[in-house]
């Protein structure tokens, strides 16, 4: 407040006089010692790095001033904000001095009006003082409006040429509208030589505790304008607050005639806002249709001033907000370490509609609880509101309008899922995040918020959000740094389905669904003669449904489910994902589920992995699956579920457990990515040695592999990055059941069938080239020769070599390459230096040994072909 305003000092001459002064001071220049020249106790005071003046007084029981020169005292207007950081008493007030007879207005025989702030009734009053001493209460201010610890406000003092007084104030200190704290007529003092403050203060606990600024004493210009409608918003669907640009004769301002509305006439009930003069409530008898636009028609209503208003009119809407009507837009969970922004966590909202929209009663909440409940807050039309608790409100209110709650959530840093709710408890808005959202490796450390980039598209989940980009580390109270269009048009998709019950399911889909589709029952169909009698989607994500069936699940039954319209809150139609199987899950006992795939010594920025593979005729809830490892002592430890939701895997099917699936997929060839599952925490497993255990819901053992890096291929230097694959699911969980995975598939097969795979019978081994001719002209015809081979067991090591129609080596295709049972390799056509061959006959040959020292050789011939 301090930078807003310059000093003047403005001295008008008339010929034999000079006439009463100006002042507009607000220490922006760091200095209260000239111009204005301020005198009396000046080591009692500072210029505060706010540009604030600030009591700097540390004597117990004292009182102290200061004055400045000031000959203004009638037809004048006084106005200056005050603070007092601590609740006011008998001992610890401010006085005010608008007119003073002396410099020193601590003195008992200085005589004029003053404004005391505080005193026994913790009010705003206006006092006259007499050469005597004596002070008498000529404006008697609301009791009570001071009684908090921290008190920040506006006041301003009137005096017009009939010597009427009238004292306003606004408590808030941020200049939202003056209420009167009444009115008197007092003509007792007619001069003025200075304006000044007088602090009286008590204990320690009241030092430098005192602010001032924006100060201004100036000529009143009478009131001659009638009271303008600022805004009318309906808080309800009977109750409408009217604001007006000035505060209200109270009389007329309570009058039910003054006021009414087409199609609805007068209020039943009007009442005068009991902190803000300029606002009325009024209740109407009927309600108000939702969404009709309605005009009010204001006549006879007047200021403070006696100006009555004349046929006013304003227009207006109550609307009951729907789903995504606000959003949250961005969020700080983690402000540490701090960037431009305080250290606090806290949310932003943004109305989407074209509605204002009235919080009172409106909660956010995550899994551990919600809020307490939000105040009365109009959030406009595209217009935004920091939400977060009480303690940061203050740091928060510089950024933009910010309002608080109690119980404010935790923000978890990372899987977080939150919501918005209405005074109904509807679901407005929810969202879950993950730190992947930053899109940024140093941003998700702490510091920066999340943003929503497309705010018309808040079912988009990840894509649409982003770390902000803004050098304060945020954007609270404004438009997102990273705003833009980001058009969603993806269709949802069906992940899953499973049984809560013989007649009941639950189908999980990968973003939020429009709610009111997804309840009709005629989108959904099953095979095996199951009807459905009832869809829900639930809130407050809206991305799961539950369905209730007419008929019961049969145990041992695989059924398939297909949906049809369903969409997403953009209206995007499902697509070619919109079956899903389920059935009755069944406990897992011994070998049910075996481990079928260990990566346990990962690249650099790989992660570990543990493939499992349903081997029986059940269908397992993962839910009811765990993983662990065993510690120095050989005890079961690290124990980890596999899943907190039901995840059904059925049989002769794959599932993937990784803590980072995303390294996984970038490492090694994806053929499954829907056999991936994400786990928060893994138990440990070491490079070299170790176990992996897999347990089922009552803590039995349904598979375990005692590893060694020693298991691995002797032939392979370096084992880092490779897999161990299990070579038959129905032999033991030992060391002669496993293998490396092979070269050809990147030493690893996350997610499918492994290529140490053996099947249940022997298969002769061969090598296929294909096609017989080939011309590598990048025509996509072809363009390379496959080489397929098919092995009798794992381990075969290849050398494969292409010779010319001359015998000569023109191309060591692999040299020692682990191989897998079935597999293949490329040949382009070129030599080892990458230049083309000459078209002709060229022969293929393969030699394949293990370490048993079985060894078997092959030749075939193929025809290069080239187009000159």
């Amino acid at each position: 407040m301090g930078r807003k305003f310059y000093f003047c000092l403005i001295i008008f001459l008339i010929p034999g006089s000079i006439t009463k002064a100006q002042i507009t001071e607000n220490f922006s220049d760091g200095d209260f010692t000239n111009s204005p020249e301020w005198i009396g106790n000046v080591s009692d005071f500072v210029v505060n790095n706010s540009y604030h003046l600030q009591s700097n007084n540390t004597i117990a029981n004292h009182t102290f001033y200061l004055s400045t020169v000031n000959t203004l005292a009638t037809n004048a207007q006084w106005e200056f904000w005050v603070k007092m950081a601590f609740n006011p008493s008998s001992a610890n007030y401010i006085d005010v001095y608008l007119t003073a007879s002396a410099s020193d207005v601590s003195l008992n025989a200085t005589y004029g009006y003053f404004v005391r702030i505080g005193n026994t009734d913790d009010e705003i009053s206006l006092y006259r003082k007499s050469p005597s001493g004596t002070i008498v209460k000529i404006i008697d201010g609301k009791d009570d409006i001071l009684n908090t610890g921290n008190n920040a406000m506006r006041i301003k003092v009137v005096r017009d040429a009939n010597n009427k007084w009238t004292l306003l104030r606004e408590v808030s200190g941020m200049d939202t509208g003056y209420t009167s704290e009444g009115s008197a007529t007092d003509a007792t003092y007619t001069t003025s030589s200075y304006f000044g403050f007088f602090i009286k203060q008590s204990t320690a606990a009241f030092f430098q505790k005192h602010f001032f600024d924006d100060i201004k004493i100036s000529y009143y210009s009478p009131d001659l304008t009638p009271p303008i409608i600022d805004s009318a918003t309906a808080v309800s669907n009977t109750q409408l607050n009217v604001w007006f640009n000035e505060p209200l004769d109270p009389a007329s301002s309570g009058v039910f005639s003054n006021y009414s509305v087409n199609n609805l006439g007068m209020p039943v009930s009007v009442v005068a806002d009991a902190g803000n003069a300029s606002l009325v409530h009024l209740t109407f008898n009927s309600p108000f249709t939702n969404g009709a636009l309605y005009t009010l028609t204001v006549n006879g209503v007047k200021d403070v001033a006696g100006n009555p208003v004349n046929n006013a009119t304003t227009t207006f809407s109550f609307y009951t907000p729907q789903q995504y009507d606000v959003v949250i837009d961005e969020l700080m969970a983690d402000p540490s370490p701090q960037v431009g922004l305080p250290n606090n966590e806290w949310i932003e909202l943004k109305n989407t509609s074209s509605f204002a929209i009235n919080l009172k009663g409106w909660k956010f909440g995550d899994l551990s609880g919600t809020s307490g409940l939000m105040p009365n807050y109009i959030l406009q039309p595209d217009s935004f509101v920091i939400i977060s608790t009480g303690s940061a409100i203050a740091g928060l209110s510089s950024f933009g309008h910010a309002i608080s709650v109690s119980n404010f959530p935790s923000l978890d840093n990372d899987g977080e899922l939150i919501f918005l709710s209405d005074a109904s408890g509807k679901t407005i808005h929810a969202l879950r995040y993950e730190v992947g959202w930053y899109k940024n490796e140093l941003k998700k450390n702490g510091g920066w918020t999340l943003e929503m980039i497309d705010t018309q598209n808040p079912c988009a989940g990840s894509s649409n959000w982003k770390a902000s980009v803004d050098p304060n580390g945020g954007t609270p109270g404004r438009k997102n740094s990273v705003d833009g269009i980001n058009k969603d048009d993806t269709s949802p998709k069906l992940l899953r389905a499973f049984a809560t019950g013989e007649d009941k399911l639950t189908l999980v889909f990968d973003e939020p669904l429009d709610s009111l589709k997804a309840a009709f029952i005629s989108n959904y169909t099953f095979n095996n003669g199951l009807i459905a009698r009832e869809a829900i989607a639930l809130p407050p994500l809206f991305d799961k449904v539950n369905i209730t069936l007419i008929n019961p699940i049969v145990s041992g039954t695989v059924y398939t489910i297909t949906t049809k319209n369903i969409s997403d809150c953009k209206g995007n139609i499902i697509g070619a994902k919109n079956t899903a199987q389920f059935g009755l899950a069944q406990d897992a006992d011994n070998l049910d589920l075996v481990i079928n795939e260990i990566l346990f010594n990962p690249r650099p920025m790989g992660a570990d992995y543990v493939e499992l593979y349903n081997r029986s005729k059940k269908i397992i809830d993962l839910n009811k699956i765990f993983i662990a490892n065993r510690n120095s002592r050989n005890i079961i430890s690290g124990i980890q579920q596999v899943s907190q939701e039901s995840i059904l895997l059925f049989p002769q099917q794959f599932i993937l457990l990784s803590t980072d699936i995303d390294a996984v997929k970038n490492q090694y060839l994806t053929t499954n990515p829907d056999a991936f599952l994400k786990l928060n925490s893994f138990p440990s497993f070491s490079n070299t040695h170790g176990n992996v255990i897999i347990l089922n819901h009552q803590g039995n053992i349904v598979d375990e592999v005692a590893y060694d890096q020693s298991w691995h291929f002797p032939l392979i230097k370096n084992a880092q990055g490779v897999a161990l694959e299990r070579i038959d699911y129905d032999a033991a969980s030992g060391q002669s059941n496993f293998h490396s995975a092979a070269a050809s598939v990147g030493y690893g097969t996350p997610g499918y069938k492994n290529s140490q795979y053996l099947p249940y019978e022997e298969v002769r081994g061969d090598i296929t080239v294909m096609p017989e001719i080939f011309s590598p002209d990048n025509d996509g015809i072809d363009d390379f020769v496959t080489i397929s081979y098919s092995f009798p067991s794992a381990g075969f090591v290849a050398n494969i070599t292409v010779f010319d129609a001359s015998g000569r080596p023109v191309r060591y295709l692999q040299k020692n390459s682990l191989s897998g049972i079935n597999g293949y390799y490329r040949w382009d056509g070129l030599d080892d230096k990458n230049r083309k061959l000459p078209q002709g006959i060229y022969i293929v040959y393969t030699e394949i040994f293990n370490v048993e020292g079985k060894k078997k050789a092959f030749k075939n011939t193929v025809v290069l072909a080239r187009r000159y």
